[in-house]
């Protein structure tokens, strides 16, 4: 499944955001002044050692965090003004997750758990069975929709989680060190599934510490002690709709 796509779009735009925690009485300045704009069709890796702060960009970019100041735009929408609720919905409807641990439920079968999202949005019985054939389909899984989920693989586990987050056809896939969990070959395996979607015109936001992986994105952005220390295009890309390469 893939995005209408036009880079010359900002699909997100971070400007001066700050997230200040406490851990009792010492404050935690996780981020200190983050400036960061992604545009539709990217595909971008976050990196950055321990404490550099990308967790926190990673669930500030996913809703599942909020700023102390600044402000974030998801395609124009404010969303450090959103309610919990209003959150919730975004993160259902924009922003594909792809955990290190899979986050699948393990009782249930593979259809069912890529279907979950789709129920959350409402969507009928007829299309949800439309929607998640065609997205096993895409990630290879056709012959193991009804198993149960603690029945596969760690490879495949990863392929369902990759399924979940494309059936609401988000504007965002989010993965979270996708290969942290799999062996070199497997790993392999999903960031070649990556590199295809992101070929069909995803946005991907790749985060990891290791060089080898962030080596399949074409913009690595890094962090240190909450700061941006580098923000680098290490590709040009030419999509099918657009003559431009991503800058």
């Amino acid at each position: 499944m893939s995005n209408a796509m036009n880079t010359s779009d900002t699909i997100l735009d971070i400007r001066d955001v700050t997230r200040t925690y406490f851990m009792g009485d010492q404050e935690v300045n996780a981020l200190r002044g983050i400036s960061l704009s992604i545009k539709r069709g990217e595909y971008v890796a976050i990196m950055g050692p321990s404490g550099s702060g990308k967790s926190t960009l990673m669930n500030t970019i996913g809703c599942l965090d909020v700023p102390t100041s600044g402000t974030y735009r998801l395609e124009n929408d404010l969303v450090n003004e959103k309610s919990e609720d209003e959150l919730a919905d975004i993160r259902n409807k924009k922003i594909g997750f792809v955990f290190q641990t899979f986050n699948l439920v393990p009782r249930i079968s593979v259809f069912q758990n890529i279907e979950l999202p789709l129920i959350y949005k409402g969507v009928s019985k007829r299309e949800r069975r439309k929607i998640v054939n065609q997205v096993i389909d895409d990630v290879g899984l056709s012959d193991r929709a009804q198993h149960k989920s603690n029945e596969l693989s760690g490879g495949q586990r990863q392929r369902v989680a990759i399924a979940r987050a494309l059936v609401c056809n988000p504007s965002i896939i989010l993965a979270d060190e996708p290969t942290g969990n799999l062996d070199s070959s497997t790993g392999r395996e999903i960031m070649e599934i990556l590199n295809a979607l992101h070929k069909q015109g995803n946005t991907i936001i790749l985060v990891t510490h290791e060089d080898e992986i962030a080596a399949h994105a074409h913009r690595v952005v890094r962090l240190r002690d909450g700061l941006i220390e580098s923000d680098t295009v290490t590709k040009s890309v030419h999509l099918a709709t657009t003559d431009s390469a991503v800058s």
